[in-house]
């Protein structure tokens, strides 16, 4: 995708499997941070960030809100060498404004990752797949019961995102038709499948993350990767 992601050396782009423009609108949203630029790797790792930041907070707060805020809404693990903070005192109000006008449309707009839980199920050998968003301040949670295997624990968590999703939509529906893990580039994604249904409209989604904590919180980033774009322009709600 043209202009997704800005290789280092400038070699040709890559895939990029979970959006460099997605993680620099986040961590333009967190206290401090004024400007963001992610470098990869041709091969689609993450080989530097920048970060210009106002010098309200130390540069290791900083460092260590760049990291929760990565691994809690996208699922990536960034080792803290390969952050660089650059700090100002000057920031022009027009410049504010419009960081703030930035950080207002990219809050509104994105459907964020709250929580991820399973536990034991009443039924024998099953359990409970728990996932928590949120749109606009506002919360919503679906659970899946499903049986204690690797393969159904993984779509369970697809189809309870897909859940809370349809929550946050009027009048369409979120469809997981499919979720596996799968290698490539060395290294470990989940893929989903899922179909985005509206009246006699129907899309099909295709999404991505690298697994990080486990493969059933990685499926739920997936079916966010899949649905991001669709959804927003549904007038999510």
């Amino acid at each position: 995708m043209p202009g997704a992601s800005r290789p280092a050396g400038g070699a040709e782009a890559m895939p990029d499997p979970w959006g460099v423009r997605r993680a620099e609108n986040l961590l333009t949203t967190l206290e401090g941070v004024l400007s963001a630029r992610v470098v990869t790797t041709p091969l689609g790792e993450v080989s530097e960030i920048h970060i210009l930041a106002s010098s309200g907070l130390s540069p290791k707060q900083i460092v260590r809100n760049i990291e929760s805020a990565l691994l809690a809404h996208l699922g990536l693990k960034v080792d803290h060498r390969k952050i660089s903070i650059a700090q100002t005192a000057d920031v022009r109000p027009i410049e504010a404004l419009e960081r703030g006008a930035v950080r207002e449309q990219s809050l509104r707009r994105a459907v964020l990752f709250e929580d991820f839980a399973v536990a034991t199920a009443q039924r024998p050998h099953h359990v409970a797949v728990t996932v928590t968003l949120s749109y606009q301040g506002r919360t919503e949670t679906a659970t899946e019961e499903v049986a204690d295997t690797a393969r159904a624990r993984l779509e369970g968590s697809a189809q309870a995102a897909a859940k809370v999703l349809e929550k946050f939509l009027e009048r369409h529906s979120v469809v997981v038709d499919g979720v596996r893990v799968v290698e490539a580039l060395d290294k470990t994604m989940v893929f989903a499948v899922v179909r985005g249904i509206g009246g006699r409209d129907a899309r099909i989604l295709t999404g991505t993350a690298e697994v990080g904590e486990n493969a059933e919180r990685a499926a739920v980033f997936a079916v966010l990767d899949a649905t991001n774009r669709w959804a927003e322009a549904r007038r999510v709600s």
